[in-house]
């Protein structure tokens, strides 16, 4: 028993400390340094445009750029850093989301909301254009506010066919997948991956209970073949 508080107690630490970590680097978009205001400019210059971007708009930009939809802001998304497979993208000076190299959104983090989502054991999401049946996924969640830690709930994932998916009017011939999530709460999320990558380019997340992002890859960090 003492052991597995020890774990416990470990685990709701690192937990915090990731908090920190990422609240850390949203009060770094103000910047303190000539180099960081530099960034911070490039950022802030970036999401004053109209949050629906053009092809010229993303071609202009260096950086790395993705359309979000989430029930508490519109913007389009910059990349800010990768760190080991997780990627923090910026929307707008007080809010940041992490992402991995497969198009899932893993955590979102601002001034009143934290969430984190994982994946507990193999990843379908890995090889997503060879899944060819139903498969399950296991999944775990933390919200705050709330301080729910651990919440637990099973995915059904389901292959679709293919659709046209128009992105900066390019018009992309993506796998449609649906997943059911029943457990911890309710959801249905929906991907649209390469055929050839399982990259997903575009997708709507249920993140909890009422948070919904959709996501949509402009400029992708991990390119996919066309």
């Amino acid at each position: 028993m003492m052991r597995m508080d020890v774990l416990l107690a470990r685990r709701r630490l690192r937990r915090a400390l990731h908090w920190m970590m990422t609240l850390s680097m949203l009060a770094l978009l103000a910047g303190c340094t000539t180099a960081s205001r530099a960034t911070s400019d490039s950022f802030r210059l970036l999401l004053k445009r109209q949050v629906t971007a053009t092809p010229e708009q993303v071609a202009a930009n260096r950086f790395p750029q993705a359309q979000l939809k989430a029930p508490d802001l519109t913007a389009v998304m910059v990349l800010g850093y990768v760190d080991g497979g997780r990627q923090s993208w910026y929307a707008g000076s007080n809010a940041v989301f992490q992402l991995d190299d497969t198009g899932l959104v893993t955590g979102v983090s601002s001034s009143d909301r934290q969430i984190q989502a994982r994946i507990a054991g193999a990843s379908p999401f890995a090889r997503l254009h060879a899944l060819n049946s139903t498969t399950t996924v296991q999944r775990e969640y933390d919200w705050i506010p709330g301080y729910r830690m651990g919440v637990r709930a099973t995915g059904t994932l389901t292959r679709g066919g293919i659709e046209l998916v128009s992105i900066l009017g390019k018009e992309r011939s993506l796998i449609r997948f649906d997943e059911r999530i029943e457990g911890g709460f309710h959801a249905h999320n929906i991907y649209w991956a390469d055929p050839s990558t399982g990259f997903i380019w575009k997708s709507r997340q249920q993140l909890g209970p009422s948070y919904t992002v959709e996501l949509v890859q402009l400029k992708p960090y991990r390119a996919a073949k066309d």
